[in-house]
């Protein structure tokens, strides 16, 4: 299957640069380009894209508005945010606003290429070390007992057994694990995870992960 990309910076070189390296992907197809968010709409449009790689910083709508509203659509096309910082507050909302993932603008190619396949194929692109380094980073600005009760006034919707399929996704569990976990089926764990989305108006794991660890049921000191 090829892979539909459309890449999202204002910087020239940045695209250039990109599209250099990633067009050498046999499985890669570079379908647009676009300089700012404000062309995000239309470019989507235009190009049916399967991922888009979306720089954060850009000077009239920057990549976290362009992900929130794209990523509000029906069949909206996964994001990846592009930034030059690992734990930032901006990486953080790109992320509540459903992007799969981000990946650093100085990221070696291969891992870029490999960033795109796994966003395409349903994989968020962070592991659960990282993602517990962007919430703690976030979390300590923060007032937390609001955040906290609206997060497990959320959870309290989901059945006993979604909640727990839900806690395992925040400790950033694969669905196998989760399976071996809970004692079920690798097809029952993703019908839990499909029907979590569902209920709490998700876009993906990463989202759930954010949600779990705001209602304090995740400890970011735990190892992986």
């Amino acid at each position: 299957m090829t892979i539909r990309l459309l890449i999202v910076d204002d910087d020239p070189l940045v695209r250039a640069g990109l599209t250099l390296m990633l067009g050498g992907a046999d499985d890669l197809e570079i379908v647009g380009e676009g300089a700012d968010g404000r062309e995000v709409p239309e470019l989507v449009a235009r190009h049916a894209p399967d991922v888009v790689l979306m720089d954060i910083r850009m000077p009239h709508v920057d990549g976290l508005t362009a992900t929130e509203r794209l990523r509000a659509l029906p069949g909206a096309p996964e994001v990846v945010v592009l930034t030059t910082f690992h734990a930032d507050e901006q990486v953080l909302r790109a992320l509540r606003a459903g992007a799969a993932g981000f990946v650093l603008k100085d990221t070696p190619p291969a891992e870029i290429v490999a960033a795109v396949r796994r966003v395409a194929a349903g994989d968020p692109v962070l592991s659960p070390a990282v993602t517990r380094q962007l919430m703690t980073h976030v979390v300590e600005r923060q007032p937390e007992r609001p955040r906290r009760a609206t997060a497990a006034a959320r959870l309290a919707e989901l059945a006993d057994r979604e909640r727990e399929v839900a806690v395992s996704v925040g400790h950033g569990r694969s669905n196998a694990e989760i399976a071996a976990e809970l004692y079920m089926g690798v097809p029952t764990v993703k019908a839990h995870v499909s029907r979590i989305l569902a209920k709490l108006g998700l876009n993906n794991r990463v989202q759930i992960a954010l949600l779990v660890h705001d209602a304090g049921l995740v400890d970011t000191e735990e190892s992986d």
